[in-house]
């Protein structure tokens, strides 16, 4: 009896710990070990995107400084500044046709594609998801970097004492304490915006849109009316590294689509919020390969002007506002100019992270832990996670880093061909809702112990004939084979192998839980059946999954 007394009160304290810890919930919706408020099927109260949201979505998505960056990759390929912009057009169409389909499930059953994995790859499926955690929190930590450069320019206290930080380092010397400075007020920026839900997130998209399309504007301005041309690089001949003109712009092509594969793949994360069919659709088809060309295009507009102005190849929009400041002297009227411009930059920066990484990842890890992890929560690990993975340290050797972490669309493009493969082919676009939040054998989409063993298999059949290449270039950036050729189209490669690997084995091996499901959300199939459904089974204990 002394015993019990005495390890009694422990566990009752743990399980108050516990239940303090728990996300919030909303009428209704239990938190589960398999949903919140944040993976159900979204109400219809919290659909609040328009049209109008999702051109912005895509001003953000488009209009940021990677898309800015992107002329440099195209033109590494050996193409002429004309052959790049052309491989932009091609690039972006195919993204906007990938975003339809792979956000179709989001605009149809209100689902993220955290929950749509689960009827692909089994309840468990979150044991398949580290390598998109690694490189969610390493491309955030690279955004919060860049986005700390453009605090340095944008806020004028920075313009008086930058001069004294600039010789002051941390990091065994690896890191200036001004850059450390500038991503610590970045994150400041970042968490207090990442307070807003998502589904009220529609006034910070319109100032981040904004305030990047006015620097964007105001550096084209200037870059034309200094050489009334287009620069340097419209008068250079293309020069194919590797192969032929048509291999160069099918590599550019991969590169794009690799670029926006984050965004591609979990387009479902934000379709979800779409207040009526189709909204998303007109701003997929149009909108995005539009803000694609036209911020990459105005990237090398910009920089093969610069280039003939102060004589430098600049292609981050913060070195050459840097490069501006010293050029003009720090007058006045430049660093006024430098400070807007450099907002701008920060802007697109936090818009950018939050559309492609922190949403995205805070769903994933919602989905680990629901009771404990929502999309906020998620946010703010994903955010600390970035400044631990050190970015100053890898951008110290960026050419390795930027291969090791551009390789890692290998992993998307498999992902995006089996969830397209089962959705469209397999299901025919028929889902059960009520499965995806059941985490036992009463789920149909239990499969084996959770994991439905095809997907893994159709993916590593995908992975497998791009990964030589990886390893083969990040070893040596001068090797050139046929692995290395198809580690440049992987995107395509990874996507077709997956997409058939995936429809074949289901043909001669059936799922058995096909046609069982509804095509679109049902208002009362989940919200009040579902969750009562949910709520009983939680009430049952563990004791009959294990049955």
């Amino acid at each position: 009896m002394a015993n019990s007394n005495e390890t009694g009160p422990h566990p009752s304290r743990w399980r108050k710990f516990l239940q303090y810890i728990e996300v919030p919930t909303d009428p209704g919706v239990p938190n589960t070990p398999w949903l919140n408020r944040d993976l159900i099927p979204m109400p219809k109260e919290r659909r609040t995107y328009k049209i109008w949201t999702y051109f912005i979505y895509w001003c953000i998505s488009g209009l940021c400084i990677s898309g800015y960056t992107m002329g440099s990759t195209l033109l590494a390929y050996g193409l002429d500044a004309k052959q790049a912009i052309v491989t932009l057009v091609i690039g972006g169409l195919i993204v906007g046709g990938l975003c339809v389909t792979c956000g179709w499930m989001g605009e149809r059953h209100h689902i993220g594609f955290t929950v749509a994995c689960r009827f692909s790859w089994g309840m468990r499926r979150f044991l398949f998801k580290c390598r998109k955690q690694i490189y969610a929190f390493s491309w955030d930590g690279l955004q919060a970097y860049w986005g700390g450069q453009g605090n340095l320019l944008s806020i004028p206290v920075f313009c008086s004492v930058s001069d004294k930080l600039s010789k002051q380092t941390l990091a065994g010397g690896t890191l200036l304490t001004k850059d450390f400075i500038g991503m610590i007020i970045y994150y400041v920026f970042f968490i207090t915006i990442m307070r807003i839900p998502p589904e009220r997130l529609q006034k910070p998209f319109i100032v981040s849109s904004v305030m990047f399309s006015c620097t964007l504007i105001g550096l084209l301005a200037w870059a034309v009316s200094n050489t009334h041309s287009g620069g340097p690089l419209f008068r250079e001949q293309a020069s194919p590294t590797h192969g032929g003109t048509g291999w160069a712009m099918l590599f550019g092509i991969t590169a794009i689509l690799g670029g926006w594969g984050g965004a591609t793949v979990g387009q479902s994360d934000w379709t979800r919020y779409t207040n009526r069919p189709y909204t998303p659709t007109l701003s997929q088809l149009i909108a995005a390969p539009f803000c694609i060309i036209v911020c990459a295009t105005i990237g090398i507009v910009v920089t093969s002007c610069a280039q003939e102005i102060v004589g430098s190849l600049i292609w981050e929009p913060f070195l050459l506002l840097a490069t501006l400041q010293d050029y003009y002297n720090d007058s006045s009227r430049v660093r006024a100019a430098i400070f807007f411009a450099g907002l701008g930059c920060v802007c697109a920066q936090l818009g950018i992270n939050i559309v492609l990484n922190s949403v995205s990842a805070g769903m994933d890890l919602s989905g680990v832990l629901p009771r404990y992890i929502n999309i906020r929560r998620g946010a703010y690990l994903l955010a600390f996670l970035g400044l631990a993975s050190n970015p100053w340290q890898y951008l110290s050797d960026a050419s390795i880093f930027l291969t090791v972490i551009s390789g890692f669309g290998i992993f998307f493009a498999p992902f995006s061909g089996i969830l397209l493969a089962d959705y469209f082919v397999v299901r025919r676009r028929m889902i059960s809702l009520e499965d995806c939040y059941v985490g036992d054998k009463r789920s149909i989409y239990w499969y084996c112990n959770g994991i439905h063993w095809r997907a893994p298999l159709a993916w590593a059949l995908g992975v497998f004939p791009t990964m030589p290449g990886l390893i083969m270039t990040t070893r040596d950036a001068t090797a050139w084979n046929v692995w290395v050729r198809i580690f440049h189209i992987a995107f395509f490669v990874g996507l077709l192998i997956s997409f058939v690997a995936f429809s074949v084995i289901c043909w001669a091996s059936p799922p058995g839980n096909v046609g069982i499901g509804v095509l679109y959300h049902e208002e009362s199939s989940f919200e009040a059946e579902g969750e009562l459904e949910i709520e009983e089974k939680e009430e049952k204990g563990t004791s009959v999954g294990l049955a």
